[in-house]
Formats: structure tokens, C-alpha cells, sequence
């Protein structure tokens, strides 16, 4: 397990493993993390994942760099945090490919389950969204910035 300094993490990660049929793989590290940049935006997107809109995301492969954090891979756990850092669901993620933010497709748009699920929709929240990592990182933001689209499917609960 990814060891973490919140004991409510690693107790939801301990159910989530206990939840898993005997003989199951049983998975050895998870991200924890929220989507968007505020509490609300965290327990809205959470929500939709738990209800199966939200079965993919979207992140700036320039966030990343600063760290020199890992991209998501296929079959990495990520536990879902709410807007107080709760943990709402566990998500493994099934796909991730790069493409420029201006290739970014419909389906992404749809699949990620925001707003009109358009992808006019998905390019104006997410341009503006990337533009504020940009300014936190020194980046300027443009059409094709890397953009990770990933694909994931909800584990747990």
C-alpha cells in the first residue's frame, strides 16, 4: 500500500481490499487525489463518478514536470478525494493517451461527463482550468499543450 500520513485513507484502502473476491489481484499502491481546483469542483466530479457519469479526466502533462510526478499508467489506483479530503470512491484507470489540447476529441468531452458533456464545454472549463496550472508552473498556455486523457473504471464502492 502507498503509505500515507491520513489513518482515513489507508482505512478505505484497507476496505476496498477487503472487498476484493478471494484470489483476486490485490493491488500494492494508490494515488489520492481530487479533481478540479476547489472543494466544490471536488465534490461534484467526485459524485459523478460514483453515479457512472464520470468515467474519464483530463490533466496537463506540464503539472507533472515540476515534481517530476509519474503520469498515470493502465491499471493505476487512484482513491478519489472529496473537497475536505475525504476519501469518496477508488478509481482503476483503463487508458491514457496524450494529445494536444486542441485534438482532444468528443468522446473525452463526453466521457468525462461535465456540464452539457459537448466538447465546446469540455475545451472552455478546460482551457480555463490548464490556464490556471499554467500560471502556477511558468507556462504559457496554448492549442497544443499536452493534454493526458485518461480512461478509468470505478472499483470501489
Amino acid at each position: 500500500m502507498t503509505p500515507s500520513i491520513d489513518p482515513r485513507l489507508d482505512a478505505f484502502w484497507d476496505d476496498f481490499l477487503r472487498s476484493l473476491p478471494e484470489g483476486a489481484h490485490t493491488p500494492v499502491a494508490y494515488q489520492a487525489w481530487s479533481f478540479g481546483d476547489s472543494p466544490e469542483t471536488a465534490d461534484k466530479l467526485g459524485a459523478l463518478v460514483i453515479q457512472g457519469i464520470k468515467t474519464a479526466t483530463a490533466s496537463l502533462v506540464w503539472a507533472y514536470e515540476p515534481e517530476g510526478e509519474a503520469l498515470p499508467e493502465v491499471e493505476d489506483y487512484s482513491m478519489i478525494l472529496d473537497g475536505r479530503g475525504e476519501p469518496m470512491c477508488i478509481i482503476q484507470t483503463t487508458a491514457v493517451s496524450i494529445h494536444p489540447f486542441n485534438d482532444v476529441d468528443e468522446e473525452q468531452a463526453y466521457l468525462e461527463g461535465e456540464g452539457d458533456r459537448s466538447l465546446a464545454f469540455w475545451r472552455d472549463v478546460h482551457w480555463r482550468f490548464f490556464s490556471r496550472e499554467c500560471a502556477q508552473i511558468g507556462r504559457i498556455p496554448d492549442e497544443t499543450m499536452p493534454v493526458i486523457c485518461e480512461r478509468f473504471k470505478l472499483v470501489y464502492p
